[in-house]
């Protein structure tokens, strides 16, 4: 079986040996991502909404150059750094996932690599 993966250009991936997604024959796994923009820097400081959108976005990326797309996502994994700020994060996977409707789930943790990120997706997508 082939393994195929994208690299996003963050940072941390050469840092701890990550890549942004592996395709491992009809399974993609996307990597925890951060509303990180091409330069390295946080996009949507202090608005959870915006980091939520970003990070679909990216995702969504890596999807594309492993010959997938958001349709083929079964499960999301959602890290927010204060659930009680988890409606308007949700809103937005709501929209994007409208009617893909994967399984997930939205836990809180004390934080993530850099203080000012609020969100962080994960995603498992397949490919028929």
């Amino acid at each position: 079986m082939s393994r195929r993966s994208v690299q996003s250009g963050a940072p941390w991936e050469a840092i701890a040996g990550y890549a942004r997604a592996v395709r491992v024959g009809d399974t993609i796994h996307v990597s925890g991502t951060t509303a990180t923009g091409a330069d390295g820097v946080l996009i949507g400081r202090g608005d959870p909404e915006a980091q939520a959108r970003r990070c679909l976005e990216i995702i969504e990326e890596a999807l594309q150059q492993l010959g997938a797309s958001l349709q083929d996502v079964v499960r999301t994994r959602m890290y927010v750094t204060d659930i009680r700020r988890w409606e308007p994060i949700a809103r937005v996977h709501g929209e994007v996932f409208a009617t893909i409707r994967p399984a997930t789930a939205m836990v809180e943790v004390s934080g993530l690599i850099d203080p000012d990120m609020l969100v962080e997706i994960e995603a498992t997508a397949i490919v028929s």
